[in-house]
């Protein structure tokens, strides 16, 4: 059987159920890497990605795909890959899982702040820069990437701490294990906005301590071909003018 998302079957003139209580052995997300990723902020299920934006690195067919890789699905030959998710605390206050990264920088534009970093207790570094980025393996092919990230094979468990325009030639970003303890603090309190996934804003006064780490949920990606460096090469390393997979 296949059952509509109440917003899609209203576009289809069709009955549907509300994204947040559908039992389905998967889901089918048509769109780019953003309808991705606010699906994944709603459900928990396996997620299909059919490319229907710019880019579409999280996807996992291409439109001149669909009749094949329907034929596979039905016949049951995929495997579902699970991928770490970024939790985010601040305060205290668990804030939305992140499957990319989550953004720290001024609220201001072209106004740098000092940030403080730890890992698991250690003093890790100090900066001054536009903003901090914490990002999964998954997210390290996005903006991290377009800071100057390594980029991370998702199967590698771990998060990357990368500075936005830092005012320091020797700043590098970071990669730490998955389970770390991660902690930024402001070290000259002015407002500042966090950003889970392009998708959540959450206001900061910049005295605020924000701390991350592996979240216990997944996100989970139903894979038809194991082609994460055929993609990489296709979609990141050709001569092309899109990078990254935006939200």
């Amino acid at each position: 059987d296949i059952v509509f998302e109440e917003n899609t079957a209203k576009a289809l003139g069709k009955k549907g159920i509300p994204l947040g209580i559908i039992d389905a052995d998967f889901l089918i997300s048509i769109g780019g890497d953003g309808t991705i990723l606010r699906t994944l902020q709603r459900s928990s299920l396996p997620i299909l990605g059919v490319n229907a934006g710019v880019l579409g690195f999280l996807t996992e067919v291409e439109p001149n795909e669909i009749p094949a890789s329907f034929k596979q699905l039905l016949k049951g030959d995929f495997t579902v890959e699970k991928r770490a998710k970024l939790k985010v605390v601040c305060d205290g206050k668990r804030l939305m899982d992140a499957t990319n990264e989550a953004v720290i920088h001024t609220a201001h534009i072209a106004k740098m702040r000092q940030f403080v970093i730890s890992v698991d207790g250690m003093p890790a570094t100090s900066m001054r820069a536009d903003g901090i980025i914490i990002a999964t393996a998954t997210g390290s092919t996005c903006y991290a990437m377009s800071v100057g990230s390594s980029i991370i094979d998702p199967r590698v468990q771990a998060l990357v701490i990368a500075p936005i325009a830092p005012f320091r030639l020797s700043a590098r970003p970071l990669v730490v294990p998955a389970k770390s303890h991660v902690a930024v603090t402001v070290h000259d309190p002015m407002p500042c906005i966090m950003v889970m996934d392009g998708q959540e804003e959450q206001m900061l006064t910049g005295n605020e301590k924000m701390t991350f780490t592996s979240s216990e949920h997944k996100a989970k990606f139903v894979i038809l071909r194991s082609e994460f460096y055929k993609t990489l090469e296709e979609k990141l390393m050709a001569s092309s003018p899109l990078v990254g997979h935006r939200h």
